[in-house]
């Protein structure tokens, strides 16, 4: 167990984050360019990915999921304004 403690999880705590980095769009990163943080992450290992999650990761907005895109009426008869038009 320590031995998970001490190694591995620092070590998956910086792989998660530079591909967490990695996979971010450009618009999304906060405070400094993608480059620089992939390079932070890097270079100062735990501390690095550290600071990426607490400064430089985008923020969650919790009223929007970008996996499901705008909320669409399914069919004509929910849609308001196809009901309008009638």
């Amino acid at each position: 167990m320590r031995v998970l403690l001490l190694y591995v999880l620092p070590i998956a705590i910086v792989l998660y984050a530079f591909f967490d980095c990695a996979r971010t769009p450009q618009e999304l990163v906060r405070r400094l360019p993608k480059w620089a943080w992939i390079l932070i992450i890097i270079f100062f290992d735990l501390l690095g990915a550290l600071v990426w999650f607490f400064v430089g990761r985008p923020k969650k907005n919790p009223g929007s999921n970008p996996k499901r895109g705008p909320k669409r009426p399914i069919a004509p008869d929910d849609d308001p304004d196809f009901l309008k038009s009638l």
